[in-house]
């Protein structure tokens, strides 16, 4: 039972890397997929709102129920979406000082957090 679990958990954690992977390379197609128009801004701002709230409860729950060391690691992962929202917002005409402002200084903070909590 515990094999066919952990089967299914990283099947899972596969396939939304590869439906993230699809909203990167073909949006439209992804928007679709998904159940929107592909122009629904209001759509848009929902899923980032509870992608947001995920990145929150995800980080909280490992060390609810694990330790600050995973905590630590999974804070080291997470800085992949602040650093990946800096580049957005430079790519797509936005203040560099919010991309760096707001979003850089997370992910260097989310790495410098995670790599003391996992006693790097």
């Amino acid at each position: 039972m515990l094999v066919t679990a952990l089967v299914i958990a990283v099947l899972a954690c596969a396939g939304i890397i590869a439906i993230g992977t699809r909203f990167l390379l073909a949006p439209r197609v992804a928007m679709l997929g998904y159940g929107v128009a592909p122009d629904s801004l209001r759509a848009l701002t929902a899923i980032k709102g509870v992608r947001d709230i995920s990145s929150g409860i995800v980080p909280l729950v490992v060390w609810a129920t694990a330790n600050h060391t995973a905590l630590g690691w999974t804070l080291v992962a997470a800085a992949l979406t602040p650093a990946a929202d800096a580049l957005i917002v430079l790519r797509n005409g936005g203040k560099p000082a919010t991309a760096l402002g707001i979003h850089g200084i997370t992910a260097v903070l989310l790495i410098a957090a995670g790599l003391v909590l996992a006693h790097v």
